[in-house]
């Protein structure tokens, strides 16, 4: 039964973008299970040179071409189907097990011989579809590369995922189409998860801050390598969408992104993003969320999980790494929210660091969805926890306190098909568009940012909820107009969608070539500047197309800003 989900994995669950606890990224459910299967096999050969003759065999079968090119750490053979070449499951950093469990990764060792680069590496460690998938030994990535020649060297896009920091791998967004007709480099990289990536305890070196750590090393690993690619070291800019467009916004205020990225594109991840009590997920009592801990309150999210696990005191390090995965991952979804700052990686709270103007002078593109709260309610309503007429001023309520009469004021039931799609238009202002919309006035203080706001009112339904509202543009339903979620196409995206697509890509890779955002028949896309700065719509024709959005105004900007957010 779905309420007999503990609130704490219900939770969990929502953040990583799961709707219920049987459901989950139903596009990419096959290739979880493939990894899965294949994780323990490959570890033990995934450097052998006895493998060369498996790969050309398999290069064979396929009607694709072999390629190998040399690392710094030695060589690797991808495959080449005449548009791409793919290289996939590539290690950039030591196993963190054994005694690198919790350490900062440290850089891969080289090998002899020529390595398999055909089959993603393990996911981490994570929950998907109800079942345990992945392996400690995860920190692999996946580079895709145009065939055609180049007349210099490339562009490279380093994507991190999200998944609420416990769920997901860089294997899953195939990235044919955006270097193909982009012709840039992209790279998605694996990084640790949950208590592996965010466990955070007294007087441990790196806490709260290993999984960011991995995406700093990924970064250097592609300075050291881009060249063999053909790309350009000095021309890459970082990429990521919810916990990892929230990765992308810390790193743009840590000391440690220096001279590893010139640009960074946010996608549904704004430092400033605040979820008040309800409008993570409408659940009576659940507290106020962030994307980032204090690392006291990181720590005690640690010290509270050894507990758990019957760690005793003073020795929780040395019995939390005696442990096996499998214990480890009753503790997992506890640090769903647990990158900690104040720390060398993040010394400031991002937020704060935007505001007070801590951050890298780089180009930014931010922007967030249109209906980001829907599918959120959509499935905490699934799970058994609908918002009726009754629940909604109580979650108002809690939600808002002296200020609940003004917030019920502006949004009053009357003006909405459900009481569902209510709290979900109002989540979607207070705690998502309107926080996007002041990281983005704080950036451009500083710095170039072009901001957008994808807004297909009929974009897929990512998630495979139902609800008794329209979902419209929820959160992670621009995805499939990028990548091919899972290594496919998204079947049910109309000729229209797919022109909006091949726009999306055109801004998104021209912005990585210059740093502007420019796409073939379509608008010109003005930086944003100052409390009147404009937000781009991203639609297709038959919604108005692609222009200027009204964003302050139709996501009530000024009544939230008015009640001080």
């Amino acid at each position: 039964m779905f309420t007999e989900i503990p609130l704490r994995r219900l939770v969990a669950l929502i953040a990583s973008g799961c709707l219920t606890a049987t459901t989950c990224a139903t596009q990419t459910a096959t290739a979880q299970a493939a990894i899965a299967q294949t994780a323990t096999a490959q570890a033990a050969t995934r450097v052998a040179g006895t493998q060369v003759g498996t790969v050309q065999a398999r290069a064979v079968r396929t009607g694709r071409r072999s390629s190998v090119v040399r690392l710094d750490s030695g060589r690797i053979r991808g495959l080449d189907d005449g548009t791409v070449r793919t290289y996939a499951g590539i290690p950039f950093a030591r196993p963190p097990v054994g005694a690198l469990r919790w350490k900062d990764p440290v850089r891969v060792a080289p090998w002899k011989g020529v390595a398999d680069a055909t089959r993603p590496g393990a996911q981490c460690p994570q929950t998907a579809s109800g079942k345990r998938t992945g392996a400690e030994d995860c920190l692999y990535l996946n580079v895709t590369v145009p065939s055609r020649p180049s007349r210099g060297p490339r562009p490279v896009m380093v994507w991190l995922h999200g998944g609420g920091y416990i769920t997901g791998g860089g294997d899953l967004y195939g990235a044919r189409r955006l270097a193909d007709r982009g012709d840039v480099i992209v790279v998605t990289p694996n990084y640790r998860l949950g208590a592996f990536g965010y466990l955070s305890l007294p007087k441990l070196a790196g806490s709260g801050t290993f999984g960011l750590a991995d995406q700093v090393e990924a970064l250097r690993w592609v300075r050291r390598n881009a060249a063999a690619f053909g790309g350009d070291r000095d021309d890459v800019t970082l990429s990521g969408q919810s916990a990892g467009g929230m990765s992308t916004c810390a790193l743009l205020t840590s000391p440690a992104l220096h001279g590893l990225a010139g640009k960074a594109i946010i996608q549904s991840g704004s430092c400033m993003l605040d979820w008040v009590s309800g409008t993570y997920v409408p659940i009576p009592g659940i507290p106020p969320i962030r994307p980032y801990s204090s690392l006291k309150d990181s720590e005690g999210t640690g010290l509270a999980a050894a507990e758990q696990l019957g760690c005793p005191e003073g020795k929780e390090l040395a019995c939390l790494r005696a442990k096996p995965v499998s214990e480890l991952m009753k503790v997992n979804d506890s640090f769903a929210s647990n990158l900690a700052y104040g720390t060398p990686l993040l010394p400031l709270d991002p937020a704060r660091a935007l505001r007070e103007g801590r951050f890298a002078r780089i180009p930014v593109m931010s922007g967030g969805n249109r209906n980001e709260a829907s599918g959120f309610v959509a499935g905490v309503a699934r799970a058994g926890y609908p918002v009726t007429a009754e629940s909604y001023p109580k979650l108002i309520e809690e939600a808002f306190g002296e200020h609940a009469d003004a917030v019920a004021r502006e949004y009053p039931l009357s003006e909405y098909a459900s009481p569902g799609q209510a709290w979900a238009a109002l989540s979607t202002d207070r705690a998502w568009s309107c926080p996007t919309l002041a990281g983005d006035r704080a950036m451009a203080a500083g710095t170039t940012v072009y901001a957008y706001e994808f807004a297909d009112e009929h974009a897929p339904d990512i998630g495979g909820a139902t609800a008794d509202f329209p979902l419209g543009a929820q959160h992670a339903s621009e995805l499939p107009y990028l990548f091919d979620l899972g290594g496919r196409p998204w079947s049910s995206l109309t000729a229209e969608q797919w022109r909006l697509a091949e726009r999306m890509i055109d801004y998104w890779t021209s912005f990585a070539r210059t740093g502007r955002p420019r796409a073939v028949g379509a608008p010109a896309w003005p930086a944003f500047t100052g409390r009147g700065g404009s937000v781009l719509s991203l639609r297709p024709d038959s919604q108005g197309g692609i222009g200027p959005a009204r964003y302050s105004e139709e996501h009530r900007c000024g009544f939230w800003d008015g009640l001080g957010g």
